[in-house]
């Protein structure tokens, strides 16, 4: 089993003609200028990994020892560096493309979805609101917090209001629609996590 990741920039959604003539919804990912910047090995580091640099950026955006990093592997600046455990097989300034994918395979990606900031337990938990009645007094509340003459405190787990996505989130069996190898945008069907412009990582096993 090899495992082969790439890192892209999530550019939009749009919809394709599927072969029964029926239009599919796809999202548009960009991989070009992805370096391997460091490889690390089981004898030498004790576990195996690859460093990968994406993302041409301006040498103000990086300080000092990532900019000095990338200098000694001649490889121009880049915004994001991420290291992938278990990738092997990849030396140090090799480039990777859309090349290692191919139309139709099925891929996973594992990033974090759109924050939306702080957020109550109707929006958050999909919760009911109390009655609108102006003597109700009891409207988006959190309701019942469980406290009393036993526990007099707020039990673990309870639901309420708080920081709602930017959270880890994998999405298995993504299938690649089509491939534009000269603009190196890969064509996802469906929907994948994230901002538009955000960062992805795109991992395919290989037996």
């Amino acid at each position: 089993m090899k495992k082969i990741v790439i890192l892209g920039q999530k550019l939009g959604m749009t919809q394709l003609p599927s072969r029964m003539g029926v239009y599919v919804p796809v999202t548009l990912v960009l991989v070009s200028n992805n370096w391997v910047s460091q490889v690390k090995t089981e004898a030498w580091d004790g576990y195996n990994s690859c460093q990968l640099a994406f993302q041409d950026c301006p040498n103000k955006s990086l300080n000092k020892p990532l900019l000095g990093h990338l200098k000694q592997k001649n490889i121009t600046p880049k915004r994001h560096i991420r290291e992938i455990r278990d990738m092997t097989g990849f030396e140090v300034g090799t480039s990777l493309d859309v090349s290692l994918f191919q139309e139709g395979e099925k891929i996973k990606d594992g990033d974090a979805s759109k924050g939306k900031g702080f957020a109550g337990i109707i929006k958050r938990y999909n919760k009911r609101r109390g009655p609108m009645a102006h003597g109700s007094g009891y409207h988006r509340g959190v309701g019942s917090l469980g406290s009393g003459r036993d526990n007099n405190r707020v039990l673990p787990g309870k639901k309420m209001p708080g920081r709602m996505g930017n959270q880890k989130t994998t999405i298995l069996n993504l299938q690649v629609e089509k491939i534009d190898k000269e603009k190196q945008i890969i064509f996802l069907r469906g929907s994948v996590p994230g901002p538009r412009k955000g960062l992805l990582t795109l991992t395919k096993i290989v037996n």
